[in-house]
C-alpha cells in the first residue's frame, strides 16, 4: 500500500505562502548591513554604437556609491556553453531597446534614478533589423551584424536541417496533402513576482547572491566566469520564487551587474525590476513563422510531415539552439510518421531576446500539426479523434528520429476525453456559433543530454537522519511554486514510510546542496525524484540492518510501515526512532546519497559525440547517430489530449470557452493535487496565447508598446472555463514510482483544441495567433 505516493498532499511550503511568512527576494533584510539600491541605465535605441559614456556627474551625486559599465567586466556568459553571447553591460554597441549600458548603486531608489539621469551616453544610431526575414539575408557592412561572434552568415543564430525517411516517395502514395502558413507572436510568462537580486561581496572576498532564479547552478557557473572567481568562493541562495515558467531559467545581466556593484562598493546591492523591465529582460516565447505540410492515405495513415520554421530569437542566444531543434523534432510524437523533413532557422533581431517558456519549443509547431490533422480528417471523412487514435504510438516504440517511447497512454487519453465530452453527439452537430475541438500533446520529461555535456549526474540528492528521527533532504532542485519540494519529500517519505512531518527540504543554497541542474524542461520530478528515491533507499538499508540487530530477525523479513519497523510473521515491531538510534550508534551518521544520470538510450548504435567532436567510448545519451540526435531526447515522454467546447459570437468575434476535458498521461500522479493544478495552470496560460496575449512591437523602433500587465492582456479568472481533469497513469518503467512530467506538456493540446473548436463553431481556420475577435470577424466576413 502506498504511503505518500498518489495522495493529495498539500504543498509543504503552502502554509508559509498563504500566511505571508514566505521570504521572497524583496523581503530580504541583511541585519547590520546597509543595503544599497541598484538601478540600470538602458538603451533607448534598438541598434546603435556607443561612442562615449560619461558618468562623472553621477558619481558626484550625494548618496551614489558606484557606477558600473562594460569596463568592469567584458566576459561573456550564457545558459548554453556553446552560445555565450551575453555580457553584463553592452560593449561598444547596443542591440535592443532596454539593453544594459550602466548601473548605479545608491542609498535609495530616488537617488539611484537621479544618478541614471546624470549619465550621458553618446550614440551613433544604426538601422535596426526588426523583421526576421531580413536577418536571413547576407550583410553588406559589418555594422549590420548584431552579434559579431556568430559563426553563421548574416544574422542567423542557428540552422537545423533534418530528414528521415523519404518524403517525396510518401507524397506520391498520399491521398490528401494539407499545408499552411502559420504565424505566432511572442508572448511573456507573466509570472507574479518581478525579477530581483541581492549581491553581497564581503571583506573575505567571497560573494553571496540571492536571486529569484530557476537555475541556481547555472547562475553559479556564470558568476564564476563573469567575476573571474572560483565557484567555491561564490554562494547562490534561491529564496521563495514567485513563478518562473521558464522566464527565470537563464543567468541574467542584472545579476552580474549587482555582483559587480557589490564588489566595487563592498556593500550589499539590491536590484528589483519594475514590470516594464521584466517585459524587456525576461526571455519569452519565440515569435515564429512556420510553413507546414502533412499528408495521409485515404485509409487515414499519416505518411509525411514537413516543417520550415523561421524563429525570431531577438538579440541574444539564450536557449535558442534547443528551441530551433524542438520546433521540429517534438512535432513527430505522439503519432507514427515515418517520413519527416525539417528546416529551422533561428535568427538574431534587434529586439529583446526570446528563450524558454512553458512547453519550450513545442507549443507553436504543435498548434500547426494538430490543426492540419483536423483538416486531413475532414478531407478523408474521418472523425478527428479516431484518426489520431489510429496513428498513435504504442508503448515501447521508436520514432522516426530515434526517440524511445517507453510508456504511452495517448490512446487512453483521447478515448477518455472523447467519452467524457459526449463528442459523438456534439461534433458537427451543435448550433452555429457553438463548437467542439480536440488537440493532443507530446513532451519531454527532462533532457537526456545535460546542457554542459558533462558526465556528471544531472541531479544529486543527499538525505540524512538526525538522532531524533528527523529526516533532512538536501537538493538544489529549484522550487518555484510548482511543488518540487513536496514531490521530493513524498519520494523520501514513500521509501522510509515515515510521517511527512518528519521531513525537511533544504533546496536553496549552493553551499549546502549537491548539484542539480535546475527547474526547466520538466525534469525535476523525473530526475530529482529518482535521485531522492535512491538516497532514501540507501538509508532504508541502514535502518533495516539496525532493526535486524535489535529484533534478531533477518533483514529480508522486516519492512518499514507507518513510522515503525515490523516483522509481519511474528507481528513484532519497533519504532522508527529506535532503529535510527541503533543505526547511529553503529555508524555515527545516517546518510544516503542518490543521483540520476540519463542512460545511454540506444547502446547498440555506434555514435560520435558531435558536441565534443570526439569519439565517445561510453556513448552519449542519444537515440541516433545523426547530427542533433540528442536534441529532444528524453528518458520518457508525457502525452495528452484535450477536448474544448466553446461559443463564438459571430457579430463581435468574442470567444467564450465553456468547458475543457483534459487527459494527461503523467505516468503516475505522485501528488494528484499538484498535477491537477499544473494542468489547469497550463490551460490558463495556453488560452492566453491562443486568444489574446501578444508582444506589440513598434514596427519602426522595436520598442515593446505594451510592457505592463494592463496593456498586455492575460486571461482573467472570469474567463477560465470549467475543467475536468483525467490523469492517465501509464506507469513509466523508468520514472520514480512510474511518474513522468506534468508541468509543461499539458499546455500543448489546448491551443489547437480551441482553434479546431472555432472551426466547428463558425467554419473558419485561423493560422495566426492570437485568435483575436478582430481576426475572427474578418475571417467570417471573408467566408461569407
Amino acid at each position: 500500500m502506498s504511503h505518500t505516493i498518489g495522495k493529495k498532499i498539500p504543498l509543504v511550503d503552502g502554509a508559509q505562502k498563504v500566511t505571508g511568512r514566505a521570504v521572497y527576494i524583496d523581503d530580504i533584510v541583511l541585519p547590520g548591513k546597509v543595503m544599497l539600491i541598484g538601478k540600470i541605465l538602458r538603451s533607448p535605441f534598438a541598434h546603435a554604437k556607443i561612442k562615449k559614456i560619461d558618468y562623472s556627474q553621477a558619481k558626484k551625486l550625494k548618496g551614489v556609491f558606484a557606477v558600473a559599465t562594460a569596463k568592469d567586466s567584458e566576459n561573456r556568459f550564457g545558459v548554453l556553453p556553446i552560445t555565450k553571447d551575453e555580457t553584463a553591460f553592452a560593449i561598444d554597441k547596443v542591440t535592443f531597446i532596454g539593453d544594459q549600458i550602466a548601473a548605479v548603486a545608491a542609498t535609495d531608489e530616488e537617488t539611484a534614478i537621479k544618478a541614471l539621469d546624470l549619465i550621458k551616453v553618446e550614440y551613433e544610431e544604426l538601422p535596426p533589423i526588426l523583421k526576421p526575414e531580413k536577418s536571413l539575408a547576407p550583410i553588406s557592412h559589418p555594422d549590420q551584424k548584431i552579434q559579431p561572434w556568430s559563426k553563421y552568415e548574416g544574422n542567423i543564430f542557428k540552422t537545423v536541417n533534418q530528414s528521415f525517411g523519404d518524403v517525396e516517395k510518401a507524397l506520391k502514395k498520399s491521398a490528401v496533402i494539407k499545408n499552411g502558413k502559420f504565424s505566432f507572436n511572442g508572448v511573456t510568462h507573466a509570472f507574479t513576482e518581478p525579477m530581483g537580486v541581492i549581491a553581497s561581496y564581503g571583506s573575505d572576498k567571497k560573494l553571496t547572491m540571492w536571486s529569484s532564479t530557476q537555475v541556481p547552478h547555472y547562475l553559479h557557473r556564470a558568476l564564476s566566469e563573469v567575476m573571474e572567481m572560483p565557484m567555491h568562493r561564490i554562494k547562490v541562495i534561491r529564496p521563495y520564487v514567485g513563478g518562473g515558467f521558464g522566464g527565470k531559467s537563464d543567468p541574467f545581466p542584472h545579476e552580474m551587474a549587482a555582483a559587480i556593484l557589490s564588489k566595487k562598493t563592498g556593500k550589499p546591492v539590491k536590484i528589483l525590476f519594475d514590470r516594464d523591465e521584466v517585459f524587456i529582460s525576461n526571455h519569452g516565447r519565440h515569435p515564429t513563422k512556420t510553413e507546414m505540410q502533412m499528408s495521409a492515405t485515404k485509409d487515414g495513415e499519416f505518411t509525411s510531415l514537413e516543417i520550415d520554421a523561421l524563429i525570431d530569437g531577438g538579440a541574444w542566444g539564450s536557449f535558442g539552439v534547443i528551441t530551433t531543434y524542438y520546433n521540429g523534432v517534438l512535432s513527430l510524437g505522439p503519432y507514427k510518421i515515418k517520413n519527416f523533413n525539417y528546416s529551422g532557422n533561428r535568427v538574431y533581431t534587434n529586439k529583446p531576446a526570446s528563450g524558454a517558456m512553458r512547453g519550450h519549443g513545442a507549443v507553436n509547431s504543435r498548434f500547426a500539426v494538430e490543426t492540419l490533422i483536423d483538416e486531413i480528417a475532414e478531407d478523408i471523412g474521418f472523425d478527428p479523434c479516431d484518426l489520431r487514435i489510429q496513428n498513435a504510438y504504442e508503448p515501447n516504440s521508436i520514432t522516426a528520429n530515434g526517440f524511445r517511447i517507453t510508456s504511452c497512454g495517448i490512446k487512453e487519453c483521447i478515448e477518455k476525453v472523447k467519452t467524457a465530452s459526449n463528442w459523438d453527439k456534439k461534433f458537427k452537430k451543435m448550433p452555429y456559433g457553438k463548437g467542439i475541438g480536440i488537440g493532443c500533446g507530446f513532451y519531454i520529461s527532462g533532457s537526456a543530454l545535460p546542457i554542459n555535456w558533462e558526465r556528471m549526474p544531472q541531479s544529486t540528492v543527499h538525505v540524512k537522519i538526525d538522532f531524533d528521527g528527523g529526516v533532512t533532504v538536501h537538493s538544489l532542485a529549484a522550487e518555484i511554486g510548482q511543488g518540487s519540494d513536496t514531490v521530493l519529500a513524498q519520494c523520501v517519505g514513500e521509501i522510509l514510510k515515515c510521517d511527512m512531518s518528519r521531513i525537511r527540504i533544504y533546496s536553496k543554497n549552493t553551499d549546502t546542496a549537491p548539484i542539480d541542474l535546475g527547474s526547466y524542461s520538466s525534469r525535476v520530478t523525473f530526475m530529482a525524484g529518482l535521485a531522492a528515491k535512491r538516497a532514501a533507499e540507501e538509508i532504508k538499508k541502514q535502518i533495516l540492518n539496525a532493526a535486524s540487530r535489535i529484533m534478531s530477525s533477518p533483514v529480508e523479513n522486516l519492512k518499514l510501515q507507518n513510522d515503525q519497523i515490523i516483522e509481519p510473521k511474528t507481528k513484532s515491531s519497533i519504532s522508527f526512532n529506535e532503529a535510527v538510534r541503533e543505526a547511529l550508534h553503529d555508524s555515527g551518521a545516517l546518510h544516503g546519497k542518490g543521483h540520476y544520470q540519463a542512460p545511454n538510450l540506444n547502446p547498440g548504435l555506434p555514435r560520435v559525440n558531435e558536441l565534443r567532436g570526439k569519439e565517445s567510448k561510453k556513448g552519449a545519451p542519444m537515440g541516433g547517430s545523426h547530427k542533433g540526435a540528442a536534441a529532444g531526447l528524453s528518458p520518457s515522454y508525457s502525452m495528452g489530449a484535450y477536448v474544448c467546447q466553446l461559443e463564438v459570437d459571430p457579430e463581435t468575434g468574442l470567444v467564450k470557452v465553456e468547458k475543457v476535458w483534459a487527459a494527461h498521461d503523467c505516468g503516475k500522479a505522485l501528488n494528484p493535487l499538484a498535477v491537477e493544478g499544473q494542468i489547469e495552470g497550463c490551460i490558463h496560460m495556453g488560452l492566453g496565447q491562443a486568444l489574446m496575449e501578444s508582444f506589440d512591437y513598434n514596427r519602426n523602433t522595436g520598442r515593446i508598446e505594451n510592457p505592463n500587465l494592463l496593456d498586455y492582456r492575460c486571461i482573467p479568472p472570469t474567463m477560465m472555463p470549467d475543467v475536468d481533469v483525467f490523469m492517465v497513469e501509464s506507469a513509466d518503467p523508468e520514472g520514480p514510482f512510474g511518474a513522468k512530467e506534468a508541468g509543461e506538456g499539458p499546455i500543448l493540446p489546448i491551443l489547437p483544441a480551441v482553434a479546431n473548436a472555432i472551426y466547428d463553431a463558425v467554419g473558419i481556420r485561423l493560422r495566426n495567433l492570437p485568435m483575436t475577435p478582430e481576426k475572427i470577424i474578418s475571417a467570417i466576413a471573408k467566408k461569407k
